[in-house]
């Protein structure tokens, strides 16, 4: 029995945001029926792929989909919207990521199914919102990012934007939208009352810039990487290169860390410059560039084993899900049958959590 036992989700989201937000219900044990077009989700056609179970399965749709039911309707049919309508009947809770206006469309906006369930809690996930000028515009992570001013900061040396790592912006939006029907579950058991929630991309990303972009947000100039402490203007949060052609970071900015690295190399003279305002550490930057140049990876990673400092070398992702760390945690889980997970971040003590199945298309639809 999960936390969420007996809540009934019924999720039209597909890709990413969505389907994230709702796997983190399904690990949780509610019950998340996934509506599928004819087409299925496009997850489900995206390389790698790997067994589960009986049966091969996108490894990006296994991880975000495992532990749901799947039904296939067209809902452009009566057939099918009259299905929707028997499931939306005793539901929980209702996700779609649409394009605004898709769902009015339909025959199934927040007002339509109200009057199917009138406690319903129903969220849109959108790249900006459900109204405004912006709300039409088609996007997917890398252009949120961009409109939202964080890919101006995602560059290189030379201040050219480079393509992010992480989906910062679907992730934000698949989170925001987790607390945000989460604590609209709460509230119903108050009030008895329902709930829409717009959930944009763009919203939930925009605040995780608080600690950058402080400058602009009071009302004066765009941050410049080089000349802040979190984006590279700081001896003590940068990335260096070692002999091998390998990557370290220093990754904690706090004096204690400058003190101890830099007394171990015999450099107290520049722990000075570890306090002093981003964009003026090029010295000490410098140094750290010319001394990280000397070893190997692994011969620093040896070195600063019995060192107090914030330190870490920049391992892929086969090197990360290979550390010991991960197994201790239990990270990466292989399920019964075959078939490997990254394990959800939200567990509880006392818990045991195993993989749900991973659902083969339309398979749960009679």
């Amino acid at each position: 029995m999960g936390k969420l036992s007996g809540i009934k989700v019924v999720d039209l989201s597909l890709f990413l945001p969505g389907p994230m937000l709702t796997v983190m219900m399904a690990d949780q044990g509610a019950e998340v029926i996934k509506v599928e077009p004819a087409a299925g989700d496009p997850a489900r056609h995206q390389a790698p792929f790997d067994t589960y179970g009986d049966a091969e399965h996108s490894v990006w749709f296994a991880n975000l989909n495992r532990g749901k039911k799947s039904v296939v309707l067209d809902l452009k049919s009566e057939e099918g919207k009259a299905a929707l309508r028997d499931l939306i009947a005793d539901a929980d809770v209702f996700v779609e990521g649409f394009r605004p206006g898709v769902m009015q469309r339909l025959g199934f906006d927040y007002d339509s199914v109200r009057a199917i369930k009138p406690d319903i809690v129903y969220c849109s996930i959108s790249a900006f919102g459900q109204e405004g000028a912006l709300a039409h515009h088609p996007a997917h992570d890398m252009a949120v990012q961009a409109l939202a001013g964080f890919l101006s900061v995602n560059d290189g040396p030379d201040g050219t934007p480079v393509v992010p790592g992480a989906p910062s912006a679907d992730l934000a939006a698949g989170l925001t939208a987790l607390s945000a029907v989460l604590m609209a579950l709460v509230g119903r058991e108050r009030t008895g009352e329902g709930a829409y929630v717009d959930c944009a991309m763009f919203d939930s990303l925009l605040p995780w810039c608080a600690h950058t972009a402080g400058s602009a947000i009071a009302g004066g100039p765009s941050p410049v990487s080089r000349a802040q402490r979190s984006l590279g203007g700081a001896g003590f949060y940068q990335v260096y290169e070692t002999s091998d052609g390998k990557h370290v970071v220093l990754g904690g900015r706090e004096i204690k860390f400058a003190r101890n690295l830099l007394g171990a190399l015999d450099r107290e003279d520049l722990i000075p410059l570890a306090e002093a305002p981003a964009g003026e550490q090029d010295e000490l930057i410098a140094f750290l560039r010319e001394t990280f140049a000397t070893r190997t990876r692994e011969e620093w990673v040896e070195w600063f084993a019995d060192k107090d400092v914030a330190f870490s070398p920049v391992l892929d992702f086969r090197e990360a899900l290979d550390e010991p760390h991960i197994a201790e945690r239990g990270l990466w889980v292989e399920a019964d049958g075959g078939g490997r997970h990254i394990a959800p971040a939200i567990r509880f003590a006392g818990e045991d959590w195993q993989p749900g199945a991973v659902p083969n298309f339309g398979e749960d639809t009679e």
